[in-house]
């Protein structure tokens, strides 16, 4: 007997199999009991979250001799054919391989045709936004006004790429990514259906390493099999895909906060000597990071055990939540920057020393700017230099004073709007979605209605300028822009503001009966 994939063996039969697209399948089940099924759909969504296997389930759902509350029954010789793969009424259709003209020409062709055994002739067209232009101008008028007989699914991962005139003629699902739980849930029945022993550690890293994708998360559990062995646990899924250990990530993050270069050095080749991939590894280092930084925002941590959390909380004992910040950026760009190097162990090396060198990380940016246009410029004249230094010591105390009346005069200008409404659920909210470098660097910030469009943004202790950097991305402006407006109900505007001078003047409204009586010097009293 032919072996079969666990992907496709524990493919969904019916709608309520489908992992984590509840707002999906309630939503078709509804159309075929009210008996509504639209002649397009287009199915979006990121790989291995349920698209092919929703098609495949609507497409019997349809034709099903016994549907039963929308789902089909899978016993009626309809569903048993098209399990098998034998009903020539449903035509699947990798767009990948078949995007010519052509391929759309010969579909156009047949469904003139009545289905033979079924109601309707399904087309699942997979990949869809793989279609030549040709091909989606072939196609576009058949979807517009195919035959009462004829049902089309489109299934993509990139519907940016389909044509307007595609997208406007589908009924539009966007399938998301399936959270780590649900994952954990299907991975769990799987592993007692196939017989196979998994601790809920290895659960856990599967569904992370998964990404959202069930299919993936599948294919690692199928690729711990192939040992012979049915006992999985993290260690063993660790080994597999080429993640070091905890210990050896532990060893290298604690270097890093105590300037310990050789032993950063050492860790590394403890974990490249296992034959460790070193993406795999950089990966894992930002990963920690992240989760000390979270850790220090928020004291919560629930994947790691006990002890590991101990470790955790006396890492972000030593080091604050601005260095922890520098290091992950530093670390993602040292990522995208090995992508396209021949020498990636020699880019890595250089940036382990760098993060160990107390001398570069505790100097300012703006001295270094400064210390680095200086440079080739000597003083000779010992008074000349005292005269230097004592110019610089009066400059910085007068930049000091200049900057604490400029926090002054920023505080008492936002005192008169007051805090905006909801600011500490849109805190929560950001946090919540993972959003931790925004929400880190918000966390001292006061958010002001300038008016009813527009969210003002404000530091009255100041900011730095790694953190100004991380508020200026478009990208976070639009995420904070985006959540903001879901609290307050409508679209908002942020705007940050740097100084008091850059805050309009608070509107006071004023009564013009009061206003009359102050001008013409008459008592008047006013009753509510």
């Amino acid at each position: 007997m032919s072996y079969t994939a666990l992907y496709r063996k524990f493919r969904p039969l019916r709608f309520d199999e489908i992992v984590g697209q509840e707002h999906i399948t309630k939503t078709l089940k509804n159309q075929i009991m009210a008996g509504r099924v639209g002649h397009a759909y287009l199915f979006n969504g990121g790989r291995g979250t349920g698209k092919t296997s929703a098609a495949k389930v609507l497409a019997r759902a349809v034709n099903c001799l016994n549907p039963q509350d929308g789902e089909p029954c899978n016993e009626c010789e309809i569903c048993k054919a098209a399990l098998a793969g034998s009903l020539t009424d449903i035509v699947e259709m990798d767009a990948a391989s078949n995007n010519s003209v052509e391929d759309i020409r010969s579909i156009r062709e047949e469904v003139n045709f009545l289905p033979t055994l079924a109601k309707y002739r399904v087309y699942i067209i997979d990949e869809v936004h793989m279609l030549s232009t040709g091909a989606f101008n072939a196609l576009l008028k058949t979807l517009e006004e195919p035959p009462e007989h004829v049902k089309f699914i489109l299934a993509t991962t990139e519907p940016q790429k389909l044509p307007a005139t595609i997208l406007s003629r589908c009924q539009r699902f966007d399938f998301k990514k399936i959270s780590d739980e649900n994952i954990m849930k299907r991975l769990e029945y799987v592993a007692k259906e196939s017989n196979i022993q998994i601790t809920k550690e290895a659960l856990h890293l599967i569904a992370i390493l998964s990404e959202g994708a069930m299919r993936d998360a599948l294919s690692i559990l199928e690729r711990c099999l192939q040992d012979g062995e049915s006992n999985i646990n993290e260690d063993k899924i660790k080994d597999l895909v080429g993640i070091p250990k905890l210990t050896y990530i532990h060893a290298i993050v604690k270097a890093f906060l105590e300037y310990n270069v050789e032993e950063a050095i050492k860790a590394v080749d403890d974990v490249l000597k296992e034959g460790k991939d070193l993406n795999n590894l950089l990966w894992e280092i930002i990963k920690y990071v992240k989760d000390i930084l979270v850790f220090k925002a928020t004291g919560n941590l629930d994947i790691y055990s006990t002890e590991e959390k101990e470790e955790i909380k006396k890492l972000a004992e030593k080091v604050d939540k601005e260095r922890l910040l520098y290091i992950i950026t530093d670390l993602s760009k040292l990522e995208n920057d090995m992508k396209w190097s021949s020498q990636k162990s020699i880019l890595f090396q250089v940036e382990i020393i760098k993060l160990c060198s107390e001398d570069i990380m505790q100097i300012p940016v703006e001295s270094v700017k400064k210390s680095s246009s200086n440079t080739g410029k000597t003083v000779n004249n010992p008074q000349s230099n005292a005269v230097s230094i004592n110019q610089s010591t009066k400059t910085n105390v007068d930049s000091q004073d200049i900057k604490q009346k400029e926090k002054q005069n920023l505080a008492q200008a936002i005192s008169d709007y007051g805090e905006a409404k909801g600011w500490r659920n849109v805190l929560d909210t950001l946090r919540q979605n993972g959003k931790i470098m925004l929400y880190s660097n918000l966390l001292k910030a006061k958010a002001i209605e300038l008016n009813d469009m527009v969210i003002g943004i404000s530091f009255p202790e100041g900011i730095n300028a790694f953190g100004k950097s991380i508020l200026e991305k478009p990208e976070n402006i639009n995420e904070l822009s985006k959540t903001i407006s879901m609290e307050y109900g409508k679209d908002m505007k942020v705007r940050i503001i740097e100084n008091a001078d850059s805050l309009p003047k608070k509107e006071t409204s004023v009564n013009p009966i009061e206003t009359m009586a102050s001008d013409l010097d008459i008592p008047i009293n006013i009753i509510e």
